[in-house]
C-alpha cells in the first residue's frame, strides 16, 4: 500500500492558510468570532503558521451543547481558529484517503449528497429483495483513538502531518460513555479515556469515513459477492 509523505509544507502553506479560513466562515461569516478573527486575518492566519512549524499548536476548548433530533446527541464546537487548522489539513490529506473510499460512502464527501444517495438507494431497491437497515450504536463515542492513527499511518508517513492528526485526536473532549467488552479485554478496558470523537469537528467526518471504509469494502465486495453466488445458484436450481 503507497504511503504519502512531505505533506506538512503543504498544510502550513500560507495559501492553503487562506483557503482554509475561507472555507471554515461560510455560513458563519457574522458572527462574532468569526469578524474578530477575520478582523486580524493576516496576522492571525501567520500565528496559526508559526504554530503549526514550531509544533506549538494546541487545540483550544470545546464548546459542547445537545440537540435531539433525530435523536439525543453530544455536539462540540472548536474555537474558530481550530476549525481553520482542521480545513487547512483536511484539504491535503482527503484527497489521498477519497481514492479508497467506495463509490456508495456518501458521509460528509464533496459531490455524495443526500441526492446522489438517495438515487442509489432507490436503484438497489428496486433491483433487490431485501435491504439490511442498520446503526452503529454511538459510533463517534465508541471510535478508538489507537486504532484510528494506526488507519491513517497506513496511508501517511509524513510525520509532522501524524504529530498535527494525534495533536487533533488527543485533544477531543470526553464524549458520551460508552460501556462494551471484547475478547481480551480486562475489567476497566471500556474505561480508558483513548476513544471517542467531537461530532462537530470537520476532521471527525473525516475520520469517522476512515475508521470503516474497511467495512464498507467487505460488505461490497465480499458480502455482496457471495449473495451474487448463491443468488445464481439458487436460479441454477430452479431452472433444473
Amino acid at each position: 500500500m503507497k504511503r504519502y509523505g512531505n505533506l506538512y509544507l503543504q498544510i502550513t502553506d500560507f495559501g492553503n492558510l487562506v483557503l482554509a479560513a475561507r472555507q471554515a466562515q461560510k455560513g458563519k461569516r457574522f458572527r462574532e468570532n468569526v469578524l474578530q478573527f477575520n478582523y486580524n486575518l493576516e496576522s492571525e492566519l501567520a500565528k496559526i503558521k508559526y504554530e503549526l512549524e514550531s509544533k506549538t499548536y494546541q487545540p483550544g476548548r470545546y464548546k459542547t451543547f445537545e440537540i435531539c433530533e433525530p435523536k439525543r446527541r453530544l455536539i462540540s464546537a472548536a474555537p474558530y481558529r481550530d476549525r481553520v487548522v482542521h480545513h487547512a489539513l483536511c484539504n491535503i490529506i482527503v484527497p489521498i484517503f477519497e481514492k479508497t473510499f467506495i463509490s456508495d460512502s456518501y458521509a460528509n464527501r464533496l459531490g455524495f449528497g443526500t441526492h446522489r444517495a438517495l438515487y442509489r438507494f432507490t436503484n438497489f431497491a428496486r433491483s433487490n429483495s431485501y435491504i439490511l437497515q442498520c446503526d452503529i450504536k454511538k459510533y463517534f463515542p465508541s471510535i478508538n483513538h489507537e486504532i484510528l492513527k494506526f488507519l491513517l499511518r497506513r496511508k501517511l508517513k509524513c510525520q509532522d502531518t501524524l504529530w498535527l492528526l494525534d495533536t487533533i485526536i488527543d485533544s477531543s473532549n470526553p464524549q458520551e460513555s460508552v460501556i462494551d467488552y471484547f475478547p481480551g479485554d480486562d475489567l476497566l478496558s471500556p474505561l480508558q479515556p483513548n476513544k471517542g470523537l467531537p461530532i462537530g469537528n470537520l476532521t471527525s467526518q473525516f475520520f469517522a469515513n476512515v475508521y470503516l471504509n474497511s467495512l464498507d469494502h467487505f460488505v461490497k465486495e465480499e458480502l455482496l459477492a457471495l449473495s451474487n453466488i448463491k443468488r445464481e445458484d439458487f436460479n441454477a436450481k430452479m431452472m433444473l
